[in-house]
């Protein structure tokens, strides 16, 4: 059996589109949508990432000609979508919700019919980028096809690296200058991601109010600037890695929610990323 080697290919198209439903109040569509709703279009850059799987041809040493790809990618997909109104010129969309996640559906379905692809590889994940805050990722193996989205959100915290089971010198050999006394702080950024079957109606797995009503009370309004180590009762007596605020963080949230909680990734720097998922 031949080891698979997986390619990502990315584009990008500027759209516009309206979360509302014309047959119902203003009032109704505020409940379903919240603050995106409105009749009037508003537009996004859209970063759309496809994932093909396949195996190195002996002669080429690719998996497959990229310039193919990029071919079906722009004629299936940016042609469509670049510089429209998805709600009024994508004829799917007159009769469905335009949410991220629709539109992940979608462009899967359009990707995976019968000889679009290039047939020595096979679609097996794409990601689409509505804006720096909210990116949705459909994913598709044995099981079936799974859906997520991810909400972005920020805090500034400070901390010192101290472990009370260390010694000083053995906690400054460990941790350096960020053993500091007087602590050091970061601008955290905090990927959410929540996985589960989109609303018929809406066409989304959460309402994005409600996620982000949830995670800014129990984790942002909490954490902002904040000392981790002497504000927040959850941390005393423990070291306030990265790794241990990004368990703590899973755990708060884990639960609350109003979709199932499968990722956290806290990213303390550019450099540093550290990842809770669901078992």
């Amino acid at each position: 059996m031949h080891q698979k080697v997986k390619m990502t290919r990315r584009v990008a198209f500027s759209s516009g589109h309206r979360y509302w439903i014309a047959s119902m109040s203003v009032s109704e569509n505020r409940k379903l949508f919240g603050e995106f709703a409105s009749p009037y279009n508003h537009g996004h850059n859209y970063i759309l990432d496809v994932e093909v799987s396949g195996s190195i041809d002996a002669k080429t040493g690719m998996v497959v000609n990229i310039k193919r790809i990029d071919d079906v990618l722009k004629q299936k997909i940016v042609a469509q979508f670049d510089g429209k109104s998805i709600n009024d010129e994508v004829s799917h969309f007159l009769s469905k919700p335009s949410s991220l996640e629709g539109l992940m559906t979608y462009i899967v379905d359009e990707l995976t019919q019968p000889g679009v692809l290039p047939p020595e590889v096979a679609l097996t994940k794409i990601r689409l980028e509505e804006m720096p805050t909210l990116y949705g990722e459909l994913t598709m193996d044995n099981a079936g096809r799974s859906i997520s989205l991810t909400r972005t959100y920020e805090f500034a915290a400070s901390h010192r690296l101290h472990s009370p089971f260390l010694s000083e010198q053995e906690n400054i050999d460990l941790f350096g200058k960020c053993n500091n006394p007087a602590g050091h702080g970061h601008n955290y950024l905090l990927e959410v991601t929540l996985t589960g079957e989109p609303d018929i109606q809406t066409g989304m797995i959460a309402n994005l109010d409600e996620i982000d009503r949830h995670v800014e009370s129990l984790i942002v309004d909490r954490y902002d600037h904040r000392n981790l180590n002497e504000d927040l009762p959850e941390f005393q007596g423990r070291t306030t890695t990265s790794e241990v605020v990004a368990m703590e963080i899973f755990e708060r949230l884990n639960g609350q929610l109003p979709a199932s909680l499968t990722r956290i990734r806290l990213h303390e720097t550019a450099r540093n990323m550290f990842e809770v998922s669901a078992q």
